[in-house]
């Protein structure tokens, strides 16, 4: 059967039809539908994990249980998992492991855009990249023969668009594919020296013959038109060069991104008159090109950041530009902001009030960094919040009275405990603020180890973040309602001026939760000085009109943070009135 899919769809349709039974990821856009999706499968057992080097290493150990097996993160995930990455190039597999790794060039939900390519050189371990969902669906079967005919992970490199795109599929059957035998082996399994060091000269011998099936793989395909112009390009870039140039250029199109296939790429090369690689991103394939004495044209006109279009890719070769099919509608811009309701909203601005130092994380709440609340000073990477006040306090003590760190549940969990044992072990006067709103909210309500409920919805332990944050050595844990802003700055000032670390647990759940019920809408009243207070919390549900301040009954959540700040009891709910309830 023939139909759409989305990329990420497609993904997971080749892991039920590859016979895989294990899949175990941490959500991160734009990989995570890539589980949701396989979770759909009752073929296949799915979970949350608590960040992604547990989800690699728990692939891992199905692997080398017997089973076929899948991890999929975003390519800063990498980063969390490349301690087992590099290890397991050594070990390899006995069932195959496929990692899906989903960079982002233009950085769309991400705070770099770097390239996952190097990954795949530096660990040594084969890189495939698709560049529709019908690929999507057939590179991950084929990257499991690879796994293991080679006994090594291989990693599928997506991108946001081939993630998030749509494309036709053409679904079959579920193979059947047994566990493979286990046998115990401390001289594949167990790297410690002794181990390893032959084990290194394994990856060596395996990366020629990878070299060799490179050649030969039928996902590397050249098709010749005019040989004016000849194209190397892989993924994104091949589908936006044969739409630019279509049968004006010749096309290398590279399925297998590493290794690569150098005598493939000589011959294409000799077929052409002007050779182009066309790569999003890091010159990867172009340096490799050069290191073989080829003469390609590529960054010098192409550009390293953000993604690239037709119309770019027709005007950096042709000099013109090219019509390509656009909407008509002017759809204006939508950046990003909180929620109405978001049950941070309260917390940041009473941080902006006190005019805080703090110390930011990944998720939704980054969003606290913008105007008007501009609450937040450093994101730098999952869980470095916590830790980063740590470094802040021990750097300028006299800042310890003033800087707060303030981190989401589940990143908490992710790579923020470790942080917090830190501050305890090593005694700085640090207030961390976890914002619990009882979901991982930015990448799309996706359970964590702190909700009590598995990917598939099925009661489990829930993780007792007060328990836990007395277990890491805080004797000062307070839990607060973050809808009530004066309890916030209470608590706020009084953890700030004590003495030793704390914990402040800001808990309410997301109002995009669908057990949370909507209070009616508030309304503003003929009291109103227009004195804009209300506005200082940035609640997309409040504006101007007409010179006059107005709240949108069809968004507004009724959570009366602007009916806290209003000194005038200008605001009222329209309960009883018809107004929306529920």
């Amino acid at each position: 059967m023939k139909r759409l899919a989305l990329g990420n769809e497609a993904v997971a349709r080749g892991l039920y039809e590859a016979g895989v039974r294990v899949v175990s990821s941490y959500p991160g856009t734009p990989s995570t539908e890539i589980t949701e999706y396989a979770a759909k499968y009752d073929e296949i057992y799915c979970e949350w994990a608590p960040n992604e080097k547990v989800a690699l290493e728990v692939t891992a150990g199905a692997s080398f249980a017997g089973a076929r097996a899948f991890c999929a993160m975003k390519h800063v995930g990498l980063n969390v998992a490349a301690d087992p990455l590099f290890t397991l190039s050594y070990t390899g597999v006995n069932g195959g492991l496929v990692i899906a790794v989903a960079d982002d060039p233009g950085m769309h939900s991400s705070q770099n855009e770097q390239d996952s390519r190097h990954y795949a050189r530096a660990a040594k371990v084969p890189m495939l990249e698709p560049a529709d969902s019908a690929e999507c669906k057939e590179f991950v079967k084929l990257a499991y023969e690879i796994s293991e005919k080679f006994d090594t992970p291989v990693i599928l490199r997506l991108s946001t668009r081939i993630s998030h795109s749509q494309g036709i599929i053409e679904e079959g059957e579920r193979a059947d594919v047994p566990l493979k035998d286990y046998s115990k082996d401390a001289a594949k399994y167990v790297m410690m020296p002794n181990f390893a060091r032959p084990r290194h000269v394994k990856v060596e011998e395996r990366q020629k013959a990878l070299q060799k099936e490179a050649e030969s793989i039928s996902i590397n395909t050249v098709e010749i038109n005019d040989t004016k112009i000849g194209v190397i390009t892989s993924g994104t870039g091949y589908v936006y060069a044969r739409e630019a140039l279509g049968d004006k250029a010749s096309y290398l199109k590279l399925g297998m991104v590493y290794p690569l296939p150098a005598e493939l790429i000589k011959e294409f090369a000799k077929k052409v008159e002007k050779l182009y690689v066309i790569e999003e991103l890091d010159d990867f394939i172009e340096m490799q090109c050069r290191a073989m004495g080829l003469d390609v044209v590529g960054k010098d006109v192409f550009p390293l950041v953000g993604e690239y279009s037709p119309e770019m890719i027709a005007e950096k070769i042709f000099g013109e530009k090219v019509e390509v099919m656009r909407f008509e509608e002017d759809v204006p811009p939508r950046p990003p902001v909180l929620c109405p309701g978001c049950p941070h909203r309260g917390v940041f601005y009473v941080f902006n009030k006190l005019r805080l130092t703090v110390s930011g994380d990944i998720g939704c709440y980054t969003l606290g960094a913008l105007s008007p609340l501009n609450a937040m000073d450093t994101c730098l990477c999952m869980g470095a919040s916590v830790s980063g006040l740590h470094g802040i306090n021990k750097a300028r003590g006299e800042m310890q009275k003033k800087a707060v760190a303030v981190i989401g549940d589940s990143t908490f969990i992710h790579s923020g405990i470790t942080g917090l044992i830190n501050i305890a072990y090593n005694r700085s006067n640090s207030v961390v603020i976890i914002l619990d709103n009882r979901i991982t909210g930015m990448t799309g309500h996706q359970q964590n180890p702190t909700t009590g409920y598995t990917l598939k919805g099925e009661p489990t332990a829930e993780v007792n973040l007060e328990a836990l944050c007395h277990a890491c050595g805080i004797d000062r844990v307070r839990v607060i309602d973050p809808a009530d802003m004066k309890e916030v700055e209470t608590v706020l000032r009084e953890e700030l001026e004590a003495d030793g670390p704390s914990v402040i647990i800001a808990r309410r759940p997301c109002a995009l939760l669908k057990y949370v019920k909507s209070k009616p809408p508030l309304r503003i009243n003929d009291k109103c000085t227009r004195c804009k207070m209300c506005m200082r919390i940035g609640c997309p549900a409040i504006s101007i009109k007409d010179g006059k301040i107005v709240i949108d009954p069809a968004i507004c959540v009724g959570c009366d943070l602007c009916v806290q700040m209003c000194r005038f009891d200008a605001i009222e709910s329209t309960a009883g009135e018809g107004g929306i309830d529920g």
